[in-house]
């Protein structure tokens, strides 16, 4: 499922529960429209089989986290409500222009001209005390192989039709 101009001029959005949560989706994804035309977007009630293959990194880093990986992305995310958007860059870099809008990871450091840092209101330390991942509103792809990923995993073949120029023109 590659698009026509590969995956570097794309990224997946994710706004996590705590942004829909706090009704922040419509001025997050308008945010990151400064940078980016999403092309496609949908509500999600998430699966296990989403989140855990959305974080399979950070399930197979589980020694280094001092809580139970898996069993916080469960209590997060199974059976909340997400929008994931995809979106359509004009350059190579989509993914680090998108990733730069939203900020640091940890709220609490992010400067206040990024999306974390404007809207978040947890932090890196509070999570930790409390034993659980972050919550920091939104993630972005990575990089082209992570848009890919993300990709098939919040979107997948029914959406394929998006990754074309016809659409992305109209």
């Amino acid at each position: 499922m590659t698009p026509p101009d590969g995956w570097d001029r794309w990224t997946v959005v994710l706004c996590k529960p705590d942004a829909t949560e706090r009704r922040l989706v419509v001025p997050i994804l308008e945010w990151i429209g400064s940078a980016v035309t999403a092309v496609a977007t949908r509500e999600v009630v998430v699966s296990a089989q989403q989140i855990l293959a959305h974080y399979a990194d950070m399930v197979a880093l589980q020694h280094k986290f001092p809580f139970d990986v898996e069993a916080d992305l469960r209590r997060q995310y199974v059976g909340a409500t997400v929008t994931v958007a995809l979106a359509h860059g004009d350059t190579d870099d989509t993914a680090q222009r998108v990733r730069d809008l939203l900020g640091h990871y940890d709220p609490a450091v992010a400067p206040p001209t990024t999306i974390r840092g404007h809207y978040g209101i947890d932090s890196a330390e509070k999570a930790a005390a409390e034993g659980r991942f972050i919550y920091n509103l939104v993630h972005a792809s990575d990089h082209a192989r992570d848009a890919e990923a993300d990709f098939k995993i919040w979107f997948g073949e029914p959406y394929r039709r998006f990754l074309t120029q016809e659409v992305r023109a109209r």
